[in-house]
């Protein structure tokens, strides 16, 4: 199939649609835009499928949890302070055991912050971010191509499942145009859940709820999906090795960020520094286990985020102090550049002695 030419936000759009999403519900927010408007005038291309623009986030997070229980593939995406608004709904669909995608082009923050690319949703994302105990699976794209993967695994996941997904972009990503290739189409059948909500004609009826008074009854519930949350950390982890076999120092980074960090260890090893790239895929579960693989060899880690560190919280609970662990980040939508990146590598590789 011939590559084309799309935004980060169409390319989730068109994936979607491939992947079998029936219902989309968005409200417009910048920098994530262009996915609603490209599923508003291409879903309909599809017979059966649904398009609405909410009145609000709060109203299309709800309806994703009313079509995910009536057993459709459903998604919704915003940006960071629209995700804020949409997280009691994810909670709901995460105790009903709902399975739905929700997307995330994140911007600059707290609170309204700035349309700028930013990576600071990270803890929002890996820990639930509504109440409750509760996880959702969170994946972190790098480029345009990865977005439409992604988007497409996360249909399957989720299903697979039955857990909200959250595709953890950037207003970077999103706006950036880049040549793909879909690489998947349509089933043919898409999995018919038995639980859906789809009339009681001739069988008692089922009801999906999240309320009960009976705190064994909840306790259960809970521990249902802990049992659950721990087969996803055994089957689900994904990350990604670049030029780390024989690294002295490795930068720690995920998304658009790792994309930087990945230019600027090209030219460390242009000048003979012995510097790799360890990149999480799935932000939950994390790839605990592969960074111990890489504490047993490598001593020194730079965590390399477009936030204040929230990511490094997880690095340092995976070393389990087996490694010195540094941190360079940007808040508040500034994009470094792979030079910036350089120089901070190159000058903790001096300082530390390794050339």
């Amino acid at each position: 199939m011939a590559k084309v030419l799309m935004n980060g936000n169409s390319a989730i759009g068109e994936a979607a649609i491939r992947a079998g999403c029936q219902c989309y519900f968005g409200y417009p927010i910048t920098p994530q835009n262009e996915l609603t408007e490209y599923m508003a005038a291409n879903l309909g291309r599809k017979k059966g499928c649904t398009f609405i623009q909410a009145e609000s986030e709060v109203s299309a997070i709800n309806m994703v949890y009313g079509a995910s229980a009536a057993g459709v593939r459903a998604m919704t995406s915003s940006s960071s302070p629209g995700i804020s608004l949409k997280q009691e709904g994810i909670s709901y669909l995460a105790a009903c055991q709902l399975p739905a995608i929700i997307v995330n082009m994140s911007r600059g923050g707290p609170g309204l912050g700035s349309i700028s690319a930013a990576q600071s949703d990270y803890f929002q994302a890996t820990r639930g971010g509504g109440h409750g105990d509760y996880r959702g699976i969170v994946l972190a794209p790098s480029s345009v191509q990865e977005l439409a993967d992604l988007t497409y695994k996360a249909f399957d996941l989720a299903d697979k499942y039955y857990v909200p997904t959250i595709i953890l972009g950037d207003g970077m990503l999103g706006q950036m145009v880049e040549p793909i290739e879909f690489k998947y189409e349509t089933p043919e059948k898409l999995p018919l859940r038995a639980d859906a909500l789809r009339g009681a004609k001739g069988r008692p009826s089922r009801v999906i709820k999240t309320f009960t008074s009976n705190p064994s009854e909840l306790e259960e519930i809970n521990w249902s999906l802990f049992r659950r949350y721990r087969l996803i950390e055994k089957e689900e982890v994904a990350c990604e090795h670049f030029m780390t076999d024989d690294a002295d120092l490795i930068v720690v980074a995920f998304g658009i960020a790792a994309r930087i960090a990945r230019g600027a260890i090209k030219t460390a090893r242009a000048q003979g520094l012995k510097v790799g790239l360890f990149r999480p895929i799935t932000l939950w579960p994390f790839p605990i286990v592969q960074v111990q693989e890489l504490a047993k060899r490598v001593k020194y880690y730079l965590v390399f985020e477009m936030n204040m560190g929230q990511m490094l919280e997880d690095v340092k609970l995976a070393l389990g102090g087996k490694g010195e662990v540094f941190f360079h980040g940007r808040p508040g939508g500034v994009i470094p550049t792979p030079n910036e990146v350089h120089r901070v590598v190159s000058r903790l590789y001096y300082q530390k002695g390794l050339k």
